[in-house]
């Protein structure tokens, strides 16, 4: 059994999901293991990781638009706003969505699906570098 750790920084502009599918699979193709798991794990509390569609850009906007609907900004009742009127949506947005991700590694890759891709969602407003390690374990 071998096993590797890495890091990838992601810059962010605002909300929104940023595909980092190709860097992850870079890294993994570097690793030289062929069958394995993959894990994917952002170091932030208001940004998250997901896996969602890559074909129709209509899914990610409409993804963005649900959890600005479900978590809005301004909530008069939150206590967290010392770091800006989204801060604690964004918290409450990565607690409903997940700060890492399991992926099967086969032949080398990810084993996504054919319209999967791996995002970093920003739940910020403003920019951000974005730390998310990876971690393989595998054969």
């Amino acid at each position: 059994m071998n096993q590797a750790q890495g890091e990838i920084t992601v810059a962010t502009r605002c909300k929104g999901l940023y595909d980092i599918s190709r860097e992850v699979r870079r890294w993994v193709a570097q690793q030289n293991i062929t069958t394995g798991l993959l894990t994917v794990f952002i170091q932030h509390t208001s940004a998250s990781l997901t896996i969602q569609e890559n074909a129709d850009p209509d899914v990610l906007r409409d993804m963005v638009e649900f959890f600005e609907r479900m978590v809005p900004e301004k909530t008069p009742w939150f206590r967290h706003t010392t770091e800006g009127p989204d801060d604690m949506s964004a918290h409450i947005r990565t607690t409903l969505t997940s700060p890492s991700l399991s992926i099967p590694v086969r032949a080398g890759q990810p084993a996504l699906g054919t319209w999967q891709a791996i995002y970093v969602f920003e739940h910020r407003a403003i920019p951000h570098k974005r730390n998310v390690l990876l971690h393989i374990i595998g054969t």
